[in-house]
């Protein structure tokens, strides 16, 4: 199987094409305030002015006349403004519209593959080549910029997907995200203490039978990889996380897993430039309470980027009532995925 290739020099093409797009109103970016507490709390007031999609069209009994929009469905011509290139002939790469991490760009599958399916093998293969792409770039620049981006062991690019209905996917064809690790620090102080959080933890390894992890309150799948894995080599690793993630959700230990098909599971995947990482999803996130008077003030709503170590709310009250209460967001974090006993509950500790 021939090796499959990301444009070259991916990260120049992705920081061009988004100031383009960004510059012709044809992509939104929504900047953040940052709350720094290891685990990233980010604010963004105009996500309340995001375009809201037009609705469906209807027949003349009032139901639905097509099916809802599938931003990926570009098997013929791919819009040019937020098009960044092929991985392969399998996959393509686009600019996310609505961004709050500048760069954020996504991996989707040219012909529809649905996001709830278990991975297949050239899924990772062409996320792993985009990775690549970025530590070629990182390891070209000079050591003191080389340092900064690749965050002592972050790597220079996160690679996210979200597979299920708890965990944060919100279209149903498949896709990986990818986001900048430099861009992903903008805002908070030089001294930060923020890392990638699966670059900081270890989760279940497939040689333990105890978790030894300490620094999430939620359980991990994790093996680490390396940028020149094989195509085969990936992928095994990958059903060898997702059959451990599936028992450990269904507490049977012994049961027999599908590696094709609909996923068992609700999930999340992240991958660096050195881990492999799946966390099962049981819940997409949870209420907030305001600290001071008990009432709810929102939800909390999490997908992928949680392994990275960032959550995002979208109103003030919202912001307020975690920063006022930092627990909140530990008990948030507990509660979408497998308990983790280990866990410190110490939000600065995260």
């Amino acid at each position: 199987m021939a090796t499959i290739k990301a444009p070259a020099r991916l990260p120049e093409l992705v920081r061009a094409t988004f100031a383009k797009a960004l510059a012709d109103g044809d992509l939104f970016y929504f900047p953040t305030h940052v709350q720094d507490m290891r685990f990233q709390l980010r604010f963004s007031p105009s996500l309340a002015n995001k375009p809201k999609a037009a609705p469906p069209k209807k027949d003349a009994a009032g139901a639905p006349s097509s099916k809802p929009p599938d931003p990926f469905e570009y098997t013929t011509s791919p819009p040019p403004r937020l098009f960044v290139g092929d991985v392969g002939a399998a996959h393509f790469l686009v600019l996310n519209k609505f961004a709050i991490v500048p760069g954020h760009f996504i991996l989707a599958t040219r012909a529809y593959r649905a996001q709830t399916h278990v991975l297949e093998a050239d899924d990772l293969h062409a996320t792993l080549a985009c990775l690549r792409a970025y530590e070629e770039e990182d390891d070209a620049e000079p050591a003191s910029a080389s340092a900064a981006s690749a965050g002592g062991g972050d790597g220079a690019l996160f690679a996210f997907f979200n597979g299920g209905e708890h965990s944060g996917a919100s279209q149903p064809h498949r896709h990986i995200q990818l986001l900048p690790v430099a861009a992903m620090r903008e805002g908070l102080p030089a001294d930060s203490a923020w890392r990638v959080l699966v670059a900081r933890l270890d989760g279940d390894k497939a040689s333990s039978s105890s978790s030894s992890s300490s620094v999430a309150p939620f359980r991990t799948f994790a093996e680490d990889i390396r940028l020149d894995t094989s195509r085969d080599d990936l992928y095994a690793t990958y059903l060898r996380l997702y059959e451990r993630a599936v028992r450990a959700t269904l507490e049977d230990e012994s049961a027999a897993v599908a590696t094709g098909g609909r996923a068992a599971i609700s999930y999340n995947m992240a991958m660096t430039r050195s881990r492999l990482v799946l966390c099962p999803r049981l819940s997409e996130g949870g209420a907030i309470t305001d600290p001071d008077t008990g009432d709810v003030v929102g939800k909390l709503s999490l997908n992928g980027t949680m392994l990275a170590g960032t959550a995002l709310v979208r109103t003030e009250a919202e912001w307020e009532a975690l920063r006022k209460n930092p627990r909140t967001l530990t008990a948030v974090l507990k509660s979408v995925g497998l308990s983790q006993p280990q866990f410190i509950d110490d939000i600065n500790k995260l």
